[in-house]
């Protein structure tokens, strides 16, 4: 049986709203530690039901210069803007609008554009001249917010595809699969070498890919979850009760 370390600090709560209340507390004193280092700070989101309220706490965090935040995406469906299912539609409702993020500032994944790959190349051309870039060339964003999907699944780097093999872009085109309209992404260099990096999860449905994510050995094409356990800097797990199969006495 494999041995579950769990990389980083691991946050568990009793539920979703403490979980939403830690994640943007923690998310926006990052924030200000690279606005006051750098004079800006780079913030890349993720989608899915399980951020949104930590995305409209954190527009009312106290003290974040959002003038001075450059916003992207970890990744986006190929749908308008305005879509139900678009990321950028969910993140602007719940804490672009609210914090009154400059439109300057905002750096949407054009997902939806015929050609998936040349909107992938210009996004991470984007990415470079926005972020800065370390001494191996590879950007670090200075927050790095992810989910975990009940398959093991984050970004869209998907069990059983090639697209964790990418290590020479930072942003990829995924192509369509049945039920699954195409995608970007960031790619798992991109993710990695984020200075600090929030993966929340919530509920019983990710105890399995948790446990598969935290078990020292495994497969990242079975778990691309997994790569979180490559990261360089700091790595916090914010969790419910549920999540972490916890029963309410425990």
């Amino acid at each position: 049986m494999n041995t579950q370390v769990v990389p980083g600090q691991l946050i568990v709560l009793r539920e979703a709203g403490q979980v939403a209340q830690q994640a943007a507390a923690l998310v926006g004193r990052a924030l200000q530690a690279a606005i006051s280092l750098r004079g800006y700070a780079t913030l890349a989101l993720s989608g899915g039901n399980t951020p949104r309220a930590a995305y409209a706490l954190l527009a009312t965090e106290p003290g974040i210069e959002w003038a001075s935040v450059r916003v992207f995406w970890v990744d986006e469906r190929a749908v308008p803007p305005d879509d139900d299912r678009s990321n950028y539609r969910w993140a602007k409702a719940t804490l672009l609008d609210a914090a009154r993020v400059p439109e300057r500032q905002v750096h949407r994944m054009p997902a939806e554009r015929t050609d998936g790959d040349q909107a992938a190349r210009e996004y991470e051309l984007l990415l470079r001249s926005q972020t800065q870039t370390g001494d191996d060339g590879i950007p670090a964003l200075d927050v790095v917010v992810l989910g975990v999907g009940d398959d093991g699944h984050t970004a869209s780097l998907f069990p059983g595809e090639p697209s964790v093999d990418v290590v020479h872009r930072l942003v990829l085109a995924v192509p369509a699969r049945a039920g699954r309209e195409g995608r970007l992404t960031l790619t798992v260099p991109a993710i990695q070498h984020g200075r600090s990096v929030f993966v929340l999860a919530l509920g019983a449905g990710k105890i399995q890919a948790l446990r598969r994510v935290w078990d020292i050995q495994g497969d990242l094409h079975e778990t691309p979850a997994r790569l979180v356990r490559g990261c360089r800097g700091s790595i916090t797990w914010l969790v419910d009760r549920a999540a972490a199969g916890l029963t309410a006495n425990e």
